[in-house]
């Protein structure tokens, strides 16, 4: 082969093709001078500047080191496929009469931007709670009462509460014999109480709640749905059982949030 690079009268540096990585280096600057005329960075949903100081498009999941790069990338095959897989599924689900319902929910009044906003709540600790075992003179049913002492809550929050599986949680080995009932009231932490996994009885009377504004107080009560029986058939008979009513405001907060060994007092 004759080296015609370095032969008299020859430009210097016009003797020879472009390389491979030429050819990128020159191609990525074209379309870097082509997306700088039709592109605003300021518009582009995509275009996101991490912790880093570099770039990442959020829809391709691509991580760049400079404005250039970004620019070059949304010109490229693999950005304008995912534009256009994702046109089609927005026109897919706007199609959908029930997507369509779905995002006029979100776009409510009081929703900025369709995405329910996230609140942080400095939580303050745990609430002070009671617990008594109860039993229905009639049906000889075992059940719980639960206190729970809020005494720092505001007057717009009504505490709220679940039964969770075990199965649902990861803070302890699953056990298929037990339940939580778990109690919520910002700002304090959820408490989460261990029951027995047996079905619970929500007939009237049976399970209820009661928030007292005025005592900052949550009462729950349920029974668990078991064998109907006689009361002479078990021990202790009628004396001292508590029945299951809804406290009521006078009652509701001689309890003092010290604990499940809280004594009455006054």
């Amino acid at each position: 082969m004759v080296d015609r690079q370095n032969r008299a009268g020859v430009k210097f540096g016009g003797g020879g093709v472009a390389g491979g990585s030429e050819s990128n280096v020159n191609r990525r600057e074209r379309l870097r001078k082509l997306a700088l005329e039709t592109i605003d960075l300021a518009k582009d949903p995509y275009f996101m500047r991490n912790h880093l100081g570099s770039y990442e498009c959020k829809l391709c999941l691509t991580l760049h080191s400079n404005e250039g790069s970004y620019l070059a990338h949304t010109q490229g095959k693999k950005h304008q496929s995912n534009l256009h897989r994702r046109a089609a599924r927005d026109a897919r689900d706007f199609a959908n009469p029930l997507t369509v319902n779905a995002q006029r929910a979100l776009q409510a009044p009081g929703l900025a931007q369709g995405v329910m906003p996230k609140k942080n709540v400095i939580k303050i600790g745990r609430p002070g709670y009671k617990i008594t075992k109860i039993r229905d003179p009639e049906t000889r049913q075992l059940g719980l009462l639960f206190q729970i002492q809020y005494p720092q809550i505001d007057s717009k929050i009504n505490p709220r509460h679940r039964f969770m599986s075990a199965f649902e949680q990861r803070i302890e080995t699953a056990q298929r014999h037990f339940q939580y009932l778990l109690i919520a009231a910002e700002p304090y932490e959820t408490v989460a109480f261990k029951v027995q996994s047996k079905e619970i009885d929500r007939s009237e009377g049976k399970f209820w709640t009661y928030w007292d504004m005025d005592a900052r107080q949550f009462s729950l009560q349920f029974f668990f749905k078991g064998e109907l029986r006689a009361p002479g058939q078990l021990g202790g008979g009628g004396d001292g059982v508590v029945r299951g009513a809804p406290p009521s405001s006078a009652t509701a907060g001689k309890y003092a949030p010290t604990g499940a060994n809280a004594q009455p007092v006054g």
